[in-house]
Formats: structure tokens, C-alpha cells, sequence
């Protein structure tokens, strides 16, 4: 099993973004930045929210926290839109640009665990990792799968449960192409029905609770992961937890600010006009066609 514990940034060559390149005027310069979940490859997938979160946020590290190719999907039914390609052209670019890229391998891109170890176009393909944050404190950055019980011993129901959650994945789709043509703002039926059945709120407590365990088993004081698809960071088990969320439902990241401090960054909350309409990189008519 690969482990990274991240080196000092300052041995690493600085290079400056190609000044061709048109930069967004409200840039936001931060240190690291934290995505999970993206699940290229499905209908799902909000690839065009993600490439204009990207474009806002320049980070010196950008840490890809598993999910980020969904091969689960793909062996079933082959989906790759010019939007989802645009997504991996952008982290291309990234590391291009002299940008450190660590890819922490997830379930639903597991073939990536084949690579562990290894180094591709300037991105670090690992199991997962230790990341430093100026606040002194060691982060453990895992995808999380491997202390999901449903995934790890009952193969068959997660893939059952992965079904009914594309199905309502795709309502989303389609409810949120309505409400943008009335002007409203992003909203995920499948997060908000998710969150309201009592057996996934003690799932998500759980994980959380295992996740915090894990961390203090690897000495370190916080833990940054994914999977659940469910934003959040606290202190309740006496390590910093921060899950990234998502780009299918609640389309969030985390960033690391120069001073140290985290932010969840719920992007469909924070430009919900500028990606309602035409001007997305793929209209969700066209995403769903």
C-alpha cells in the first residue's frame, strides 16, 4: 500500500501559469484545495460547475480524494461527454502548469489502485496520503471506502444502492433544468431525501466517528476523505474531520487558505446564476440527451 507524507512545497521548482491563459478577475489564491467525488463518466456528474470551480481557485496543491472516474458506470454504460473530457484536460493543464496533483485512489475508480506508486503526467497516483496544513496539524487524506462495512463485505448491495442512487441522481437533472429556467438555484433531491432517512444519518455518524479513529491511528490530528457525499467538518471525536463532498449532488470542495484555514466551498450556492444557463460548459438539456 503506497503512503505519501507531503514534502516541503518550497523544494519544488515554481512556475507561473501561462499568461495566454485568460484567469478569472476574482482568482482566489489558496494552498491546497480538496475534491472527491466527481464521478466522471455518469449523468450525473456537474463536470461544467467543476471546470469554473477550478478556474476561480488557484491552489499549489490540488489533492483529487477518490471517485473521481466512476468505472462502475462505465463497464455498464459507456458516457463521456466533451464536458467530462474538458475536466481532465483542466487537471492536465494543472499539473502543466507546475501544479502538484495527488490522486488518492477510491472505490468507484479502483483500477487506479493498480498505479499506486506510480507518477503520470505530474500527478501522484496514491492510497493514501499526509498532508502538513500551516496550522501545524497532519491530515490523513483517504477516500474512505475502506471503512464503509457495505462496501467491504457486501459488494452486491453497494452496487444495488449505486443504481437507486443514479436513478435519483438523474432526478436531479431534470428537476434542476426546470427550476433554472424559473431562475432558481441548484437543489439535490437525492441529498435532501438522503439525509432524511434515519438509517443514512447513523451511517454518516458512524463513518465519521471510524474515519476520526483512523487518523489518530496514523498520529495524525485531522482527517480530510470523501465517499459519503455529505460535506462536513467538525471536531465532535477530538480530531478535525472534513469530507469534501461532491460534484454530483452538492457540488463542494475544500479549500486550504494561506493562513491555514479550511473552507467547504458549496460552489452551487456560491455562482448558482452564472451556472444556470447557457453560458455552463454543457447545458443540463444537452447532459442529459
Amino acid at each position: 500500500m503506497a503512503f505519501l507524507r507531503e514534502g516541503n512545497s518550497a523544494d519544488r521548482p515554481a512556475q507561473c501559469l501561462d499568461q495566454a491563459v485568460a484567469l478569472p478577475r476574482d482568482l482566489v489564491k489558496v494552498r491546497s484545495l480538496f475534491i472527491s467525488d466527481v464521478h466522471l463518466g455518469t449523468r450525473g456528474c456537474q463536470a461544467e460547475r467543476l471546470i469554473d470551480f477550478l478556474r476561480h481557485h488557484d491552489a499549489e496543491t490540488v489533492y483529487l480524494v477518490g471517485d473521481i472516474v466512476d468505472g462502475w458506470y462505465l463497464r455498464s454504460s459507456w458516457y463521456w461527454p466533451s464536458a467530462h473530457n474538458a475536466v481532465v484536460q483542466e487537471l492536465v493543464e494543472l499539473a502543466r502548469h507546475g501544479k502538484r496533483l495527488v490522486y488518492v485512489a477510491g472505490n468507484h475508480d479502483e483500477f487506479v489502485r493498480d498505479y499506486v506508486g506510480s507518477t503520470f503526467g505530474g500527478v501522484e497516483v496514491v492510497e493514501h496520503a499526509i498532508h502538513r496544513g500551516i496550522d501545524g496539524r497532519d491530515y490523513l487524506v483517504v477516500h474512505g471506502d475502506h471503512f464503509d462495512l457495505v462496501v467491504r463485505h457486501a459488494r452486491w448491495l453497494a452496487l444495488l444502492g449505486d443504481f437507486g442512487y443514479r436513478t435519483a441522481l438523474a432526478s436531479n437533472v431534470w428537476l434542476n433544468w426546470i427550476r433554472s429556467r424559473f431562475g432558481l438555484a441548484y437543489w439535490s433531491f437525492s441529498s435532501w431525501a438522503k439525509l432524511r432517512v434515519k438509517n443514512a444519518v447513523n451511517h454518516i455518524g458512524r463513518f465519521e466517528e471510524v474515519l476520526s479513529l483512523e487518523a489518530r491511528r496514523h498520529d495524525a490530528e485531522g482527517v480530510i476523505c470523501g465517499h459519503i457525499h455529505h460535506a462536513a467538518m467538525h471536531d465532535e471525536f477530538g480530531i478535525r474531520y472534513i469530507n469534501t463532498g461532491d460534484w454530483v449532488e452538492s457540488c463542494t470542495g475544500v479549500v486550504e487558505h494561506q493562513d491555514g484555514r479550511f473552507e467547504i466551498i458549496r460552489w452551487a450556492e456560491a455562482r448558482p446564476r452564472q451556472m444556470s444557463g447557457e453560458a455552463s460548459v454543457v447545458p443540463f438539456a444537452r447532459a442529459v440527451a
